[in-house]
């Protein structure tokens, strides 16, 4: 027998308080370890997601939820370029709302000249504000690579750099190390002869994976992709994603993307050949 869809929400409702689900949404994806689950349930809870928003429109911790959920699902279920568009557009908006109900002056902030964000950031904030920022920077980095064609959007990476890199300063293990990722990859995108700086970005994966204890697979197929291809190291490109691939993926909070990484770890690895002939 099934239960109507409008049955099953409210029994959902009625088990846990509703300021814990968005939350344990988030949690019960990321512990996932089939991706295809995910992706066939992940438009429900979007819309879940929507209709607590609408409810409770200053409520900074489903807008958080909301901004994550729409940002991963932007990144890596969307269909073709003009969806992840589309969600990587609600997830930059859910993470500015955050921010802006959160502090009117950090909003305001982001909007200013780079320069200052940091100084601010080191004067007026501390670790109690390192969610709202970091949801801010990650859903902003997502809406980035979203439109990677518009200038005007690339030009914006720097104020994402500056906020990943304060986070990382006050807690450089936040996110399962995630935001160290974030900085390697923001490192790793041009190479030295046009002014990037690829071997910082391999410290930062580095870094990433010392402070995940290994359990961060993302960050060797993100090396192996950004940082050895860019580099031309095969042997290196390899060696992490065999690693990866002999790693166990299941751990808390890292499940979902450990078996995304081993997923894309697997077509690299399949293309070496071709890439490095």
């Amino acid at each position: 027998m099934k239960l109507p869809v409008s049955l099953f929400l409210l029994t959902l409702l009625s088990a846990c308080s509703v300021g814990n689900l968005p939350g344990n949404l988030s949690r019960s994806m990321m512990n996932q370890d089939d991706p295809a689950v995910v992706e066939a349930g992940a438009p429900a809870y979007l819309l879940l997601l929507d209709a607590l928003i609408l409810t409770y429109p200053d409520n900074e911790d489903f807008l958080v939820s909301g901004a994550r959920l729409y940002g991963a699902y932007a990144g890596v279920f969307a269909q073709n370029p003009d969806q992840a568009k589309r969600m990587a557009d609600k997830a930059m908006g859910y993470a500015r709302r955050a921010l802006c109900e959160y502090d009117e002056d950090a909003c305001t902030l982001i909007d200013g000249p780079q320069e200052q964000i940091r100084p601010a950031l080191d004067e007026d904030y501390d670790e109690d504000d390192v969610p709202v920022f970091y949801a801010m920077a990650a859903a902003w980095a997502g809406w980035i690579q979203a439109n990677s064609g518009d200038w005007n959007a690339i030009a914006q990476l720097g104020k994402v750099k500056t906020l990943m890199e304060w986070v990382a300063s006050i807690d450089p293990s936040y996110d399962n190390a995630t935001v160290q990722v974030y900085l390697g990859v923001l490192e790793t995108q041009i190479p030295p002869s046009l002014g990037g700086k690829p071997e910082v970005g391999r410290e930062y994966f580095e870094t990433a994976v010392r402070l995940s204890d290994g359990h961060n697979l993302m960050a060797k197929v993100l090396c192996a992709k950004q940082y050895a291809r860019l580099m031309f190291d095969q042997e290196l490109h390899d060696q992490l994603l065999k690693e990866a691939l002999d790693a166990d993926p299941h751990y808390e909070g890292l499940t979902l993307i450990n078996r995304l990484a081993q997923q894309q770890a697997a077509v690299l690895l399949a293309g070496s050949s071709d890439y490095f002939e």
